[in-house]
C-alpha cells in the first residue's frame, strides 16, 4: 500500500524538520541527513522519533543508492 501523494508533499522529519525520501520498496521514509529510516506500515508513516531506525554505513549506502537509481524525489524542496 502506497502513501497518498498529497500526504507525501507535506511530510517532514519530526527531528530536523527537513524533507524525507519515500522508498516504497523498503517501506520507509528516509532521512539521509540523520541516517534514519521511519517505517511505513500499511501505507501509514510512523513519524515517531523513537520508532525510527538509525542506519549503519552499509544500510545508508544502500538507501542512497536506491534514491539515486530510482530517481526518488524528496517530500518537499527545502
Amino acid at each position: 500500500m502506497s502513501i497518498d501523494q498529497s500526504l507525501l508533499e507535506i511530510l517532514a522529519c519530526p527531528e530536523d524538520k527537513g524533507p524525507l525520501w519515500y522508498i516504497e520498496s523498503e517501506k520507509v521514509l528516509y532521512n539521509p541527513r540523520l541516517r534514519r529510516a521511519y517505517p511505513v506500515v500499511d501505507g501509514i508513516p510512523v513519524m515517531l522519533i523513537g520508532e525510527a531506525r538509525t542506519l549503519n554505513d552499509a544500510e545508508n549506502a544502500s538507501m542512497e543508492s536506491l534514491v539515486q537509481s530510482m530517481g526518488i524525489k524528496p517530500t518537499f524542496e527545502s
